[in-house]
């Protein structure tokens, strides 16, 4: 485990929120849904943007829960394989992958690999800070668990102030996947009181 960097003036996150609710690996809770979420990258080269593989779970009290990181630089059909996988590993309801750079080669991707597995497309039509504020109201509310260390992801959400490069793939990965859990799609809604 690396630390996770100091606080970064405008960023969603602040370490402390990611921090102050962090469980053991041993406090894993009893979960009601888990999906995979993918963020997938064109291509593998050293250049290459990441592919985001996440899996996230929500459990009966509508607590969410950050289960794995598996991104890094994966040829297509390594992280499809991957996906798939931790679907099973984690007997999760469905793969959800965004779908704006791969459209429908990513869900044929994984429908080669394995035809049985529950998929959905999410496709992004907001900025990245858009759709990740609601993602970051949940931190806020102290809703969203992070079981252990995810450093490389946590350096991401906590560094990450707006459409510069590199890409950061393993948050949008964990904002798809908590935006399914939650019903959040990065809409924002406004109350007047």
């Amino acid at each position: 485990y690396a630390e996770i960097v100091d606080d970064v003036e405008g960023a969603l996150w602040r370490p402390s929120m990611i921090d102050e609710t962090r469980l053991s690996k041993d406090e894993e809770p009893e979960l009601s849904q888990i999906i995979v979420a993918v963020d997938p990258a064109v291509t593998s080269h050293e250049g290459s943007d990441e592919t985001g593989i996440v899996v996230v779970g929500k459990d009966s009290n509508n607590k969410f829960y950050v289960l794995e990181d598996l991104s890094g630089r994966h040829s297509a059909d390594k992280w499809g394989r991957m996906a798939i996988r931790a679907y099973y590993q984690w007997e999760a309801d469905r793969i959800v992958a965004e779908v704006n750079n791969g459209g429908d080669l990513v869900e044929r991707l994984i429908r080669t690999i394995d035809t049985n597995v529950p998929y959905r497309s999410v496709r992004a039509s907001r900025g990245k800070m858009m759709r990740a504020e609601p993602i970051a109201a949940l931190y806020e509310q102290k809703r969203v668990h992070h079981i252990g260390y995810f450093a490389e992801l946590e350096n991401q959400m906590c560094t990450y102030v707006g459409d510069t490069k590199p890409s950061p793939d393993r948050l949008d990965a964990l904002v798809w996947g908590l935006a399914e859990l939650s019903k959040s799609r990065g809409d924002v809604a406004w109350r007047v009181s």
